[in-house]
């Protein structure tokens, strides 16, 4: 597909990746999201929803036409379809491993989900089956990071999972393999993780606010030379 060369000038160098997005309404809108955010690629994993079912087209709105979309990769030859040296960025449901991972100071600003609430995944759950003193090695080392902190000083990909098993460890692995973080997005305590199309919209526009930023700031350093 050749697409509209405006939209062509306007890409940034972010992606997304999407893990297991089952329901078409939520497709669609984050590929809406995708297209009106200027991302470069959408990237679908096997599980996903078809990007061409006709939900998706509708909730879409022409956004198949506006950004490129890979369908149904799998984890081993998705890293080709990314540009060199791209971090991989989690987006994930404030499950249990991320609460032990974040401060102390960010969980008196509540910016955690209520564990009763949080949907956990499976590999969380079969974290706490292991017997004490079992090595949990397998389990990728992942720094989470707020939403709002700097996440786009390399080319960047977001991984947005689905919201009944979440991310996957497969996406979880290349974030550690390319030096990314898990992106948490506050919710004050008692609320449940956000709507997966909501919090692609929230990551993607954040991650394009903090390129304007960066392009603003070179420019004025190359003005006042």
């Amino acid at each position: 597909m050749t697409y509209p060369e405006t939209q062509l000038r306007h890409l940034l160098p972010l992606l997304l990746i999407c893990d297991n997005l089952r329901d078409p309404g939520n497709l669609g809108t984050i590929l809406r999201s995708a297209a009106g955010a200027g991302c470069s690629k959408v990237l679908l994993t096997k599980g996903c929803v078809d990007a061409w079912e006709p939900k998706v087209l509708r909730a879409a709105m022409g956004a198949h036409f506006q950004v490129p979309i890979v369908n149904n990769l799998d984890w081993e030859t998705l890293p080709d379809y990314l540009p060199t040296d791209t971090r991989v960025y989690v987006a994930d449901n404030c499950g249990l491993y991320a609460q032990a991972h974040m401060s102390n100071k960010a969980s008196d600003h509540g910016w955690v989900c209520d564990q009763q609430l949080s949907k956990l995944h499976k590999y969380e759950e079969e974290e706490e089956d292991l017997e004490p003193g079992a090595s949990k090695a397998w389990l990728p080392e992942v720094e989470v990071q707020s939403y709002d902190l700097d996440w786009t000083e390399a080319p960047a990909a977001v991984v947005i999972g689905g919201e009944t098993h979440g991310v996957s460890l497969e996406s979880l692995q290349l974030a550690e393999s390319t030096g990314g973080k898990r992106l948490l997005i506050p919710v004050v305590p008692g609320v449940d993780s956000l709507n997966s199309a909501m919090a692609a919209s929230i990551l993607l526009f954040e991650g394009k606010r903090q390129l304007r930023v960066r392009a603003e700031h070179v420019s004025r350093d190359r003005s006042s030379h």
